[in-house]
């Protein structure tokens, strides 16, 4: 069986990330979406709410699974039978740092790094961005899931009401 992992942060999951996601279960026999949990990292969502985000994200492919970790994403990979990470490339900038972790990743067990560029119309999406702009009132909604982008409106009325 071919099964590959997928990982990110998801703070929040985006049509982009999706994209990715959809186009690797087309690749692979399975699909773990790995959610990277690092407390000391500051988040919008935690999580337990990133993977919930990502499970109704990805209910629509029966070969796609969600999962957390924290650590070394090989140390996943080994736990769980993964022999293959896809990233996806929007930009030569992606290329150059993920290409020293592919090699990394590789130098620590066998694995393999699968690159899959960005569909064009997501070539500028990132998460950040995302946060960015929708803490500014722009409107995100055309490039996040519609539950996405309704928690992500909910949590940023939070934060501006305890501001």
């Amino acid at each position: 069986m071919r099964r590959a992992v997928c990982p990110g942060s998801f703070d929040p999951v985006t049509n982009g990330h999706l994209d990715i996601i959809e186009r690797a279960s087309r690749l692979f026999d399975e699909v773990v979406v790995a959610v990277g949990v690092n407390a000391s990292k500051n988040r919008m969502f935690t999580a337990d709410e990133r993977m919930e985000m990502l499970r109704e994200s990805c209910a629509g492919w029966s070969n796609v699974s969600v999962d957390g970790f924290s650590g070394l994403l090989t140390t996943f990979c080994v736990e769980h039978d993964v022999h293959a990470i896809v990233k996806g490339l929007r930009a030569v900038s992606d290329f150059d740092y993920e290409l020293q972790m592919a090699q990394m990743n590789a130098s620590l067990t066998d694995i393999e790094t699968v690159f899959v560029p960005t569909s064009p119309e997501y070539s500028f999406l990132a998460s950040s961005l995302v946060k960015e702009v929708a803490t500014f009132g722009g409107n995100v909604s055309r490039l996040v899931p519609d539950h996405v982008y309704a928690r992500l409106t909910a949590r940023l009325a939070e934060i501006a009401a305890r501001a």
